[in-house]
């Protein structure tokens, strides 16, 4: 009783509230909305800090069902979003430091990215096993372990590579776009200036990057949720009815596969969904404080601190060629 007296301030938003986010949107107005929503961003972020065993004791399902609410909700965001804002502004007077949540930034990007493009590596190494085992061997099955061996049919094998894959895509998406990967057409934004460049760069990140990760978000993690417990939980349910299926909260992760003998593992593919979000709201930031420094620094500023991979000579050579 004292703990739900304690944090009733931080849960009263949902388990208290009679109407929807859409209801109280109507009924308030924008201006009132957002504003009510940002005051009360401060004191769900200190609440949620000061009683962590409401949203982070999973061996409790009402923490369990609050986490699952919390995450793709509207205080999350305002939460977020306030954070955002502050940090933002506070670097904007203090360029030395956002110049260095751009290195950070970038730096977790490339970090990530280099580490999961071996992903790539071992699919083809993957393939290349299979080809054998079917072709050479005639083999159905293939076995993989020390002590306690992996024993999966080809067809699991085959299939798992498209978790090679996804890997590679979620979790690379934002080191190829540091290192200038990205597929863009540049029609009008190659002879644009370089002020203008980069206001189209801030626009871009702020009014697309941002919003297609948010809404990506908002769709995978509750898609994510409901493969990996019963009952399933959804966007469109309150804080309340979560809290009575609570009583009934259990896990209950997804194992089926198309074939089968296929990979069955397809729950992680939901994992990261959430993940490439996240990726792409990282480098969402990235771009805007990068291109903000840039346009106050000048063209001489362009590139700096970028760490980017190079072949060595083989592209210095190429690119003389061209």
């Amino acid at each position: 009783m004292a703990d739900d007296i304690v944090c009733s301030g931080f849960f009263r938003a949902a388990e208290g509230a009679k109407l929807s986010c859409l209801d109280k949107f109507q009924e308030s107005g924008l201006i009132q909305f957002v504003t009510g929503n940002v005051l009360e961003a401060f004191y769900n972020f200190f609440a949620a800090l000061i009683n962590p065993a409401m949203w982070l004791n999973w061996s409790d399902g009402q923490a369990m069902m609050r986490f699952i609410y919390y995450g793709g909700s509207v205080e999350l965001f305002f939460v977020l979003a306030t954070i955002l804002v502050i940090v933002t502004a506070i670097g904007m007077r203090k360029r030395a430091m956002m110049w260095g949540m751009v290195r950070g930034l970038e730096g977790f990007s490339n970090t990530v990215g280099r580490l999961f493009a071996w992903a790539g590596l071992i699919m083809v190494l993957q393939q290349i096993i299979i080809i054998f085992m079917q072709r050479i061997f005639t083999r159905p099955d293939i076995v993989v372990g020390f002590g306690i061996p992996l024993q999966f049919d080809i067809s699991w094998y085959a299939e798992e590579l498209k978790l090679f894959n996804a890997l590679v895509v979620c979790m690379c998406v934002g080191y190829t776009f540091v290192q200038g990967g990205h597929v863009r057409v540049d029609l009008f934004y190659a002879g644009a200036k370089f002020r203008t460049k980069k206001i189209v760069d801030m626009m871009g990140a702020v009014f697309f990057m941002m919003p297609f990760a948010i809404l990506t978000w908002m769709y995978g993690w509750f898609f994510l949720w409901r493969h990996l417990v019963t009952p399933n939980p959804s966007a469109s349910d309150k804080l309340e009815l979560l809290l009575r299926k609570s009583r009934l909260l259990k896990w209950n992760v997804e194992t089926i596969g198309f074939s089968p003998s296929g990979f069955n593992g397809y729950f992680i593919f939901k994992v990261l969904l959430c993940l490439f979000c996240i990726m792409v709201m990282v480098q969402a930031i990235a771009v805007f404080y990068r291109s903000y420094c840039e346009l106050r620094e000048g063209p001489e500023s362009e590139g700096k601190y970028l760490d980017k991979d190079t072949l060595g000579e083989g592209e210095e050579a190429y690119e003389g060629t061209h």
